[in-house]
């Protein structure tokens, strides 16, 4: 019965955490991603997921993002994590870029956005993705944009 007790707890908490808005993502296979296993973050264009990985194993994704338009498209390409900005603020366009992980010399981001307005090129996440993708990656880090 004690065990019977503590699956119920489990389950009610994740039910709980899910219904809150955290981020709940799952775990997912290595080849559920499109990139190599460098990439310590992997977005995807053409799908608009993007994913967290270890030496190629998934570690959080995928997770549903907003990206650039043709004006002001995402680009593509291996990049390295420039640095993280928690509380960033854009003075090009006006407006707040919460848990900021850039990763372009340009200032594409990862960041905390609308996940139904494009951006202009950076990369929206819900708060909760963008926390994770914010207290994960560091500098250095390999992010990886495909088709």
């Amino acid at each position: 019965m004690a065990t019977l007790r503590k699956i119920s707890a489990t389950v009610a908490v994740a039910t709980a955490v899910g219904a809150l808005g955290i981020a709940t993502a799952g775990t997912a296979d290595a080849a559920a991603t499109p990139c190599s296993s460098q990439a310590r973050a992997c977005l995807q264009l053409s799908t608009k997921k993007a994913w967290l990985t270890d030496h190629g194993a998934v570690t959080f994704g995928p997770v549903q993002t907003t990206v650039g338009t043709k004006q002001y498209p995402t680009p593509k390409g291996r990049f390295h994590v420039q640095y993280k900005d928690i509380d960033h603020y854009s003075k090009q366009y006006n407006g707040p870029m919460p848990y900021s992980v850039f990763f372009t010399n340009t200032g594409v981001a990862f960041h905390e956005g609308s996940l139904r307005v494009p951006s202009h090129g950076c990369v929206h996440l819900s708060h909760g993705s963008a926390v994770k993708f914010f207290q994960t990656l560091r500098t250095g880090d390999v992010v990886e944009v495909v088709p």
